[in-house]
C-alpha cells in the first residue's frame, strides 16, 4: 500500500495539456485584429437562447473553455446586452421568447450585429411550422450573419465572426 502511494507522489496524476490547434489560434487572432480595427477594442458577445435544444450552446460554451480560451484574444462573453457588440442567437424563436429577443435587441447599443447560429436560428430547422415557433431569428430581428450547422463547430463560429467584422 505504501509503495502504491509513493508511486503516485513521484509522477504527475494529471493529463498533459492538449496541443494547441494552430489553425484555431490563427483564426482567433485574426478575429481579435478585425474587432480592434472595427471597434477599437475586443469584441463583446451576448448569447441569447431563443428556444433551442442546447446543441449550439454547447459549441458556443466550448469557445470559452480552457482549450479554446477566447478571452486571451480579447473576445469575451458579457452578461448584459447593454455591453454587447454581437448577439449570438440560437434556436428557433419560440412565441414565449419573441418579446425577450426584441427587448434584448433594443437594449444592445449601436453598432450591433445579430448572428443567427445553427440551422434552427437560420430558418427554424426541424421546428419550422410548429405551433410554438415564430420562425428563424430573422422573423423577429434583423440578422447580419447566419452560421449554419447542427450544431456549428467552434471553428465555424470563429470563421463566421471574422466574416462579420470584415469591411
Amino acid at each position: 500500500m505504501l509503495k502504491t502511494l509513493l508511486q503516485g507522489l513521484r509522477r504527475p496524476l494529471t493529463e498533459p495539456r492538449p496541443a494547441l490547434d494552430p489553425e484555431l489560434a490563427a483564426l482567433a487572432a485574426t478575429l481579435d485584429q478585425a474587432a480592434r480595427r472595427r471597434l477599437g477594442r475586443g469584441l463583446s458577445i451576448r448569447q441569447v437562447d431563443a428556444g433551442s435544444c442546447n446543441g449550439c450552446e454547447l459549441e458556443i460554451h466550448a469557445l470559452n473553455n480552457a482549450f479554446h480560451d477566447l478571452e486571451r484574444f480579447g473576445l469575451r462573453f458579457v452578461a448584459s446586452p447593454r455591453h454587447a457588440d454581437v448577439l449570438l442567437v440560437t434556436g428557433p424563436v419560440t412565441k414565449n421568447m419573441k418579446e425577450a429577443l426584441e427587448r434584448t435587441w433594443n437594449a444592445t447599443p449601436d453598432p450591433k450585429w445579430v448572428v443567427a447560429v445553427g440551422d434552427c436560428g437560420a430558418d427554424a430547422g426541424v421546428f419550422a411550422g410548429s405551433y410554438a415557433v415564430v420562425g428563424g431569428v430573422s422573423a423577429v430581428v434583423p440578422v447580419d450573419l447566419v452560421i449554419r450547422g447542427c450544431p456549428p463547430t467552434p471553428t465555424q463560429l470563429l470563421r463566421g465572426l471574422i466574416a462579420l467584422l470584415q469591411p
